[in-house]
């Protein structure tokens, strides 16, 4: 069996070698800015989010921590955390699991299908329960807004060390909210 460090090296080295870009934090492989699109035939089709990524030190026995640092209009996501509401991420998760999971599994179901039930942001379960075009109508606005490639160049591949400070005091930020308090937005 490889040791917790071998693994996340792996599994990072892994999601480099895909077609998602991704720009490791302060030079090391525990912290790390990807980039991610929101799925085809989907409101968010279009859309680029920078996604932050922490690994614990227990990581692949830990979840790591995932927050889109810039905004996203969706109900399982805290609009000012960045937080998401996953269970396969916040209770569920797995060794078995790996970091392209996430990216490519994960992220993109959550995406496709949402669940106003247990929303972290209430304004979009309102909105998409009482109006969905109404609600795919805003997702598409934050996209345009708010995740647009040209937006994201900057940020993710001539980030400034000024900009990459503010990064990081801007997912401090974001993180807000508890694993405890996501946990309770959790289907049992």
């Amino acid at each position: 069996m490889s040791s917790p460090s071998k693994r996340r090296d792996m599994d990072v080295m892994k999601l480099m070698m895909s077609d998602y870009i991704v720009e490791p934090i302060n030079d090391g492989i525990n912290e790390f800015n990807v980039e991610f699109h929101g799925p085809k035939e989907s409101p968010y089709e279009g859309g680029v989010w920078k996604v932050r990524v922490e690994l614990p030190d227990a990581y692949p026995y830990k979840s790591p921590s995932i927050g889109f640092l810039n905004k996203i209009f969706h109900p399982n996501v805290d609009e000012l955390s960045g937080s998401v509401c996953l269970d396969v991420i916040n209770q569920l998760w797995s060794p078995m699991f790996d970091l392209l999971n996430v990216f490519e599994v994960f992220l993109p179901q959550l995406l496709l299908y949402p669940n106003p039930s247990d929303p972290l942001n209430g304004d979009a379960a309102s909105l998409m329960i009482k109006d969905k075009a109404q609600y795919d109508q805003k997702v598409k606005e934050y996209c345009d807004r708010y995740a647009k490639k040209q937006a994201n160049e900057n940020t993710l591949s001539d980030e400034s060390e000024e900009d990459e400070v503010s990064d990081d005091e801007a997912f401090s930020d974001r993180q807000s909210v508890s694993d405890d308090e996501i946990a309770g937005h959790a289907d049992p």
